[in-house]
């Protein structure tokens, strides 16, 4: 989901008229990654939902694609434009280097309780993250996570050796790259608009993703051998604009709080279960899709080579980051 840098007139239309609007009420914007109905449109929904239940104002979803891609909105929610935005750390490599620690594979289980009971507890996320984000004129509401990650590719995978020469798909996150260098693969960063295309040409031979995005944006069709390496879980994090939440009084900052929390655990209900039935849609719209889930013994092979990845996050994040793998390390030992 990597910038175009190219805004439609209607965008700009869109974003003229909710200035406007703000300068009436206070109509708040909140952009996000995904498409109508994917887990970033349920945070954003619910968030909006308890807003304005619970005071005047009011929220503006803007979806992707309406306002441009990942790098975009994050771009305007720095400069105030947009009041809140959903981003991936996948997209904050470049910015805020320590965020890739969602890329060192093998770090997080696969368990989804566990996962949920790990942010729900975590200090490095709760407590360690909203000071790095704040550094970026960003406030930091949640950080949640959305779904496995699954691979797909032209043919199925069930070692390093098998992925050697192809060209999988990556966000702009150095360590993402790093990641399937260490996997044997060719890392090749191509923006979002273009993976889908992309694959059905042959541009790119896979790319990596939740279950449920694989589904919602049909990527199946074009890449229909689905592994699943158990290497990570795709995170993301809902900001608003720090400069924004600042000049709050303190009970709209509460009701902003709040929102986040009713958004998070009402997202964490739609997660419950949503790649099983995400699974199931794809298998029932196509008979060309194979599904390879790797046995211990092949995660091994893999997971034999997470320590390199880690090697090279510590190295673009100095102290900071060791300090912050350390807090996450021992945030993963107690709820394991």
């Amino acid at each position: 989901m990597k910038s175009s840098k190219i805004f439609t007139s209607a965008a700009i239309g869109a974003l003229a008229l909710g200035m406007s609007a703000a300068a009436l009420a206070d109509n708040w914007r909140f952009a996000h990654e995904e498409f109508e109905g994917d887990v970033q449109d349920v945070f954003a929904l619910a968030f909006k939902d308890h807003i304005e239940a619970n005071s005047d104002n009011t929220v503006q979803v803007f979806r992707f694609g309406e306002l441009g891609e990942s790098d975009d909105i994050l771009e305007q929610a720095q400069a105030g434009i947009l009041e809140f935005v959903n981003q991936s750390p996948g997209f904050s490599g470049a910015w805020l280097p320590a965020a890739q620690i969602f890329f060192v594979p093998y770090l997080l289980p696969t368990d989804q309780e566990t996962v949920l009971e790990f942010f729900d507890s975590s200090v490095a996320i709760n407590e360690m993250f909203p000071e790095l984000y704040a550094e970026h004129n960003l406030e930091l509401l949640k950080m949640y996570p959305e779904g496995e990650m699954v691979v797909t590719a032209d043919e199925p995978v069930t070692s390093p050796e098998e992925f050697s020469g192809k060209r999988i798909r990556v966000m702009t996150n150095p360590l993402l790259s790093e990641t399937y260098n260490a996997f044997g693969a060719t890392p090749t960063p191509l923006p979002w608009g273009e993976v889908y295309g992309g694959l059905q040409t042959g541009l790119i031979d896979g790319q990596e993703n939740p279950i449920f995005w694989i589904e919602s944006g049909g990527l199946y069709e074009v890449s229909p051998n689905l592994i699943f390496t158990g290497h990570g879980w795709f995170t993301t994090a809902a900001m608003a604009n720090k400069d924004f939440f600042d000049g709050l009084s303190a009970d709209e900052q509460q009701l902003i709080r709040d929102a986040a929390d009713t958004a998070y655990a009402q997202t964490m209900e739609h997660i419950s279960g949503l790649a099983d039935e995400a699974l199931e849609k794809i298998l029932a719209a196509s008979d060309e899709v194979t599904v390879t889930r790797l046995t211990e013994e092949q995660i091994d092979s893999f997971r034999a080579r997470a320590d390199q990845v880690e090697a090279a996050y510590l190295d673009m994040t100095g102290d900071n980051g060791a300090m912050l793998l350390e807090q996450f390390k021992a945030d993963l030992e107690a709820v394991q």
